[in-house]
């Protein structure tokens, strides 16, 4: 599953490298203006679209989908259409779910495979904030909230995702925790993305991403 704002260079050679494992690929398209919608069809990929800007949104639009479907659903990746993350590295993703039955991974984007640019500083800082907060309240061992995941399906519908814009990520790790799933970090390779990112790329983006990942956090911290 793949929301994507405006990616239309980028969104063919991220559907590309996908591993042949998946499939369907999902292209959850977010009031696009440009020919993202065009140029994922053309790739192969499943497209739908929200109009309502907001990245939780066109993930809760691609769940609709996914919730229509006549076959069985067994595992759902997420992963950005910037071609930042490496979508062959999927297999590796999904595998302590195949392999040793857990819930949720989480792709994290270590500094010694990230490109160097990136991440911005207020990115890396909030990482930094969010993952130490969430030690502190949850004992939780996530060091990144990256946008590459991997999560049971049935998992994913018991966590009821709520949140419509930037805090969509958090709020899942949070729920992770909460719910006492079993989860893992694997380490991910990461890289520029192409084109100007919608939220670490303006000051307005970043500060309200910000926001929303810490009102989550303290949301939870104290909540029975």
């Amino acid at each position: 599953m793949i929301p994507a704002y405006n990616e239309a260079e980028s969104i063919p050679l991220v559907i590309k490298d996908i591993p042949s494992i998946v499939t369907e690929v999902i292209v959850c398209s977010n009031n696009s203006n440009d020919d993202t919608v065009i140029n994922a069809r053309d790739a192969g990929a499943t497209v739908v679209e929200e109009a309502t800007p907001g990245y939780g949104n066109a993930c809760l639009k691609g769940m609709e989908y996914v919730a229509a479907l006549t076959s069985p659903t067994d595992i759902i990746v997420f992963l950005d259409g910037d071609y930042s993350d490496y979508p062959e590295q999927l297999t590796q993703l999904v595998a302590p779910i195949v392999e040793d039955n857990l819930d949720f991974v989480l792709g994290a984007r270590v500094k010694k495979w990230r490109e160097k640019g990136s991440m911005t500083i207020p990115q890396i800082f909030g990482n930094g904030l969010a993952t130490t907060l969430m030690r502190l309240f949850f004992k939780s061992t996530f060091t990144d909230l990256g946008p590459f995941r991997a999560i049971k399906y049935d998992q994913l519908l018991e966590l009821e995702m709520q949140d419509r814009t930037y805090g969509w990520t958090v709020e899942m790790q949070l729920k992770v925790l909460k719910k006492g799933m079993r989860y893992v970090e694997v380490p991910m390779k990461y890289r520029n993305r192409i084109g100007v990112s919608k939220v670490s790329g303006t000051m307005k983006g970043a500060i309200f991403a910000g926001v929303k990942i810490l009102i989550w956090i303290f949301k939870y911290g104290f909540k029975k």
